[in-house]
Formats: C-alpha cells, structure tokens, sequence
C-alpha cells in the first residue's frame, strides 16, 4: 500500500542586511535548527501555507517571491514533501513566535548553513541560498538606482505664467439724451477726438458735456 506523502511549504526568508540575513529556527520539541515550514491545512494552497508557517515561525511578516525549489525527504516512514518560495522579511517582529519554535536567529547565508541540524536542508539551502541572496540584491541595487535617478531627473523649467488679460474699465461721459462717449480711465491723448471735438482733461469733462446740452437745446 502506498502511503500518501505528507505535503508541507516553506520558505528560504531573508532580511536585508550586508550581507543579507537568513532566518533559521529552533524547534522545541526535538531542539533542533531548521528552516522554517510546516504542513498544509486542508483546501490550503502551499504557497498560502508556506507564507502562513513562516509568519507563525518566526514573528515577521513577509513577502513572498519566487518559487525556489522542492525538497524531498523521507519523515515517520512516509515521504515529506516541502515547496519554498524566497520570502523578504520586514524588520520588525510583529507577532509572538508559536509555541512549537524556542527561537530564530537570523545569519549569513553560510553561517546559516551550518547552524542546520539535517544534512539535506544543509545541502538545500547550499544550492538555493546563493540564488536567493542574488536576487534580494540584484533587486534592492535596483530599487536604489530608480530612486536616485528620480533624485537626479533634470527637472524642466515651467513656463512663465502669462498675465489675464484684464478689461480696461471704461467710464461713461454723457454728451446728449441720445448720445454718449466712451472713453478709457486713464489720461486721453491730446489728439484723442470725441464727437468732432478735442477731448478736455478728466475735471473738465463734467463742464464740457454741460456745454453740449446747452449747444442743443439752443439749437432747439
């Protein structure tokens, strides 16, 4: 009879650092160091499963990228297969680690090697490590590229704002019941002409449109 393989997802998770850390935990149960996992709940994807476990395992939040590889190994007389994805952590710890982890360290990708306690997440995290931290760099060199040339990007000079055009106000100056002159606020010229006569100065204005209506009525 064949037996089902027990399905499991976690994560090779890094903090950025130089060099880039990698986190390791310790079991309580058996007291050893391993990457941090765990099994599948029912209807759950791995990758869902793998960002749930590592949340649970070591207290960060992460974010989850590339799918890294399978690890086959054998576990109770049944097979265990565990899926990881390379995870970034943020550097706060926001949740209590569960109760069946003692501790997480954070290290170097070959200090965390050996840290391991099993020989094939040993040689696992030998062959995907190196990828990983690759990768978190490549992107993070990326990342500061973009700001600094957003920080440097010539800025082009705005146009100079036009003035409105404003209506010149216009004053209203009487001349006759059925007649008027219009003419601007400011200072006529001299040879500004209205009605076939020279223009007077602004105060005398009142008394020459006087003059006019007398002009009319004793031609009336």
């Amino acid at each position: 009879m064949v037996r089902v393989p027990v399905l499991a997802a976690g994560g090779i998770v890094l903090r950025r650092g130089q060099p880039p850390r990698i986190a390791v935990v310790r079991q309580r149960k058996r007291d050893e160091w391993v990457l941090p996992k765990g099994r599948l709940d029912d209807g759950e994807t791995p990758r869902a499963a793998a960002r749930r476990e590592v949340l649970e395992e070591t207290g960060h939040d992460v974010t989850v990228h590339e799918f890294l590889g399978t690890l086959v190994h054998d576990f109770a007389g049944r097979s265990k297969v565990v899926h990881y994805w390379r995870m970034e952590a943020g550097d706060e710890q926001v949740r209590e680690l569960t109760r069946d982890v003692r501790a997480v360290e954070w290290l170097p990708l070959e200090a965390a090697v050996e840290r391991l306690s099993r020989g094939y997440e040993r040689v696992f995290l030998e062959n995907v490590g190196p990828a990983a931290v690759s990768e978190m760099m490549r992107r993070a060199k990326e990342k500061a590229r973009r700001r600094e040339e957003a920080v440097t990007e010539p800025q082009l000079p705005l146009p100079e704002p036009v003035p409105p055009r404003l209506a010149v106000p216009q004053e209203i100056v009487e001349v006759a019941d059925d007649a008027v002159a219009v003419a601007p606020t400011a200072p006529p010229a001299e040879s500004e002409v209205v009605l076939g006569d020279t223009m007077p100065p602004r105060h005398q204005r009142a008394s020459f449109a006087e003059r006019v209506r007398n002009w009319l009525d004793r031609d009336a």
